[in-house]
């Protein structure tokens, strides 16, 4: 059996999801990965998770992402 190619994905963090981590980062991903497989990985709170977007396309945590793909991740907005 062929090991699963890897895809080359830019993520772009917002707001909160910045601290301690990076504004936008080009990372491999196996093929077939889905913004939550993303989100586990970057240990990112799901609870503080606002809007995700695929190519500037609102996605949903099943979505799965292909190569080239940017994906955007920006939380939950709080106002005052």
């Amino acid at each position: 059996m062929l090991p699963k190619a890897n895809i080359n994905l830019t993520i772009k963090l917002y707001g909160v999801f910045r601290i301690d981590r990076f504004k936008e980062k080009h990372l491999k991903f196996p093929a077939g990965v889905c913004v939550d497989e993303v989100v586990d990985q970057l240990q990112l709170n799901r609870q503080l998770l606002g809007i995700i977007l695929i190519n500037d396309q609102h996605a949903r945590m099943t979505s799965r992402l292909t190569d080239g793909d940017t994906l955007a991740l920006l939380p939950l907005l709080e106002g005052g």
